[in-house]
Formats: C-alpha cells, sequence, structure tokens
C-alpha cells in the first residue's frame, strides 16, 4: 500500500474550527484565524508535526477538515496558498471584502 502524496513544501495547515466553523491555521501548538501567523513547514519533519497536531485537533473535536496547503511566501514572509480555493477560504466572505471576521487579513 503506497502512503499519501503529500502537497509540496513549503506548507502551511488549514482547517475549520469545529464550533463557528471559521478557517483557522495551525500555529503548531494551537490555532489563529491569523494566516501570517501560522506555522510555515519547509521540510518533511515540520510537515509531519503539523500534521500530527491537525490528527490530536480533530480527536480533541477542535477542528474538522484540517490539511497541509501549500503555499507561497511573499516578501513580508506571509504564506499566501497558491491554490484558488484555499486562497479564497483565507479571504472570508466574498460578496463584502470589507466586513467579516477575516477582513483585516484580506490583504494578503
Amino acid at each position: 500500500m503506497s502512503t499519501p502524496k503529500r502537497v509540496p513544501l513549503p506548507a502551511i495547515l488549514l482547517a475549520n474550527d469545529l464550533l463557528d466553523g471559521d478557517v483557522v491555521f495551525s500555529t503548531g501548538d494551537g490555532w489563529t484565524r491569523d494566516p501570517s501567523e501560522a506555522v510555515i513547514a519547509y521540510d518533511d519533519p515540520t510537515a509531519d508535526k503539523l500534521e500530527a497536531h491537525a490528527k490530536a485537533a480533530f480527536a480533541a473535536q477542535q477542528v474538522v477538515d484540517a490539511y497541509l496547503v501549500d503555499v507561497a511566501i511573499d516578501a513580508q514572509g506571509r504564506p499566501t496558498p497558491r491554490h484558488f480555493r484555499e486562497r479564497f477560504k483565507t479571504l472570508g466572505p466574498s460578496n463584502r471584502p470589507d466586513l467579516g471576521k477575516q477582513a483585516v487579513y484580506r490583504a494578503l
């Protein structure tokens, strides 16, 4: 049996908060709504730790649908998802970009 293919690195861990459904990012030991605070996995050992964090948080019923997302790193060192679906998730509501919990992160 083969192991699932991992996304290209660098990557961050994205999930949905189980209580309110917001998109959250792993800080390694907790979760944040700010993608610039996410731990960035540049190597396999860090990616493995993030995946272990996801499994533990799922078992503790904190998050659902956690997965690694490959990112580009901008000039300020902030991660930006490479794929539209994940980038869209980081931006929050699309009908009013000036509103929503994640409006402050729209500059990403």
